[in-house]
C-alpha cells in the first residue's frame, strides 16, 4: 500500500492530537507515515504508532529546531522524495499552510489547504468565499500537498509498531538565511489551545467588556473549554487577538461552539461554520447566529451562563 505522510504537530516531543486525527485521515489513502521534525522520544513513537503510523521519518537537526517554515518545508520534501507518498496531509494553520505552500512549490505540487472532509479518492472538502459555499476539489498535478483542520474527524487507535527512519538533509542557503533570534514565551492559561479546542465559548459585543468575559472564562473552564470571541471583542480590547475566531482571526472546527454576545456576522462565521454542534445565546432573536445554530437561547448571557456553570457543577458533584 503507498505511504500517506503526514507532519507531525507536537510541543516539546508531545505529540499534539490533530496529528492523531490526520493518522486517521490518511488511512482512508493509503499507509500513514509520520515525519517528525526534532528529537523523536519514545513516547512520541509510540502515541504515533497508536494511531498507525508505519513508519517514523525522523529530521533532528538544528535547522529545523528553528521552528521556521522554509527549512521545514525542505526536511518534508527530501522525506517527500524518498518516499514517494500518494499524498502529504498537514494540520491547517498560519504555520501549518505556509509550510504547506513552500512545501508544494518545492515538489512541483498542487495544494489544498483549510480542508475539513477527505475522500478515499484524495478529493478534498472545504468551505470557500467566507463560507458561503461548500467545495470539493482535488489535486491534479504532482503529490498532492493538503492542509486539514484539527477537529475534522474522530482520532482513532490503529495500532502498529513504526520504524524509526533518520533522514538526513541539505538545505539550501535560502532556507537558512532567517536567523531566530530571540523567542518570549506566552503564559499558560492551563485551557487548550484554541485550533485544536473540542470545545470553544466564544463571547463577542453583547459582552460588553473585558470584566464581561470572566463568565465566558467561567463556562470554558467547567467544560474544559478554550476561550475564543469575535472581532468586535477583541477590536475593543476586551479579549487579547490571539483568541479572535474569524476570517481575519483564527478557524476552528470543535464538537461544541457556544456562541455568546455574538450576531453571527459572516467575518465571525467564515471561523466557525464547521463547528459539529453550534449552540447561540443572544438577546436579539433576529441575530444572523440563529440561522447557523443548531441551538439557540433567547436571553441575557449573564444570566444564561452562570446557571448553566451551576448546573454543570452540579453534575461534577
Amino acid at each position: 500500500m503507498s505511504e500517506v505522510l503526514v507532519l507531525v504537530l507536537q510541543t516539546d516531543g508531545i505529540v499534539h492530537k490533530s496529528t492523531n486525527e490526520l493518522l486517521t485521515i490518511a488511512a482512508r489513502l493509503g499507509d500513514p507515515s509520520a515525519v517528525f521534525l526534532g528529537s523523536c522520544g519514545s513516547e512520541a513513537a509510540a502515541t504515533l504508532g497508536e494511531f498507525g503510523a508505519s513508519k517514523v521519518y525522523v529530521v533532528d537537526d538544528a535547522a529545523v529546531e528553528t521552528g521556521l517554515e522554509s527549512p521545514a518545508a525542505e526536511a518534508i520534501a527530501t522525506v517527500a522524495r524518498m518516499a514517494e507518498p500518494v499524498a502529504i496531509l498537514i494540520c491547517a494553520s498560519t504555520v501549518g499552510n505556509e509550510i504547506a505552500g513552500r512545501l508544494a512549490i518545492r515538489l512541483g505540487s498542487g495544494i489544498i489547504t483549510d480542508a475539513h472532509d477527505l475522500a478515499p479518492d484524495g478529493t478534498a472538502t472545504k468551505s470557500a468565499f467566507a463560507g458561503s459555499f461548500s467545495v470539493r476539489a482535488a489535486v491534479t498535478v504532482g503529490v498532492p500537498v493538503i492542509t486539514i483542520k484539527p477537529n475534522s474527524a474522530e482520532a482513532r487507535p490503529a495500532r502498529a509498531v513504526p520504524a524509526i527512519i533518520p533522514v538526513p538533509v541539505t538545505y539550501s542557503d535560502t532556507a537558512l538565511a532567517v536567523k531566530v533570534t530571540g523567542r518570549s514565551h506566552r503564559a499558560a492559561s492551563g485551557r487548550p489551545e484554541l485550533t485544536d479546542a473540542e470545545i470553544v465559548v466564544a463571547g463577542g459585543r453583547g459582552v460588553g467588556s473585558s470584566d464581561g468575559f470572566t463568565v465566558i472564562e467561567e463556562l470554558a473552564d467547567s467544560l474544559g473549554a478554550a476561550v475564543g470571541a469575535s472581532r468586535a471583542a477583541t477590536d475593543a480590547g476586551w479579549y487579547p487577538h490571539a483568541n479572535q475566531v474569524g476570517q481575519t482571526g483564527k478557524t476552528v472546527a470543535p464538537q461544541l461552539y457556544i456562541a455568546n454576545g455574538i450576531s453571527g456576522a459572516i467575518q465571525h462565521r467564515a471561523g466557525m461554520q464547521t463547528s459539529k454542534t453550534i449552540v447561540a445565546i443572544n438577546t436579539d432573536a433576529g441575530a444572523p447566529i440563529f440561522d447557523l445554530a443548531d441551538f439557540g437561547v433567547v436571553g441575557d448571557l449573564f444570566e444564561v451562563l452562570p446557571t448553566l456553570h451551576a448546573l454543570i457543577q452540579a453534575r461534577k458533584s
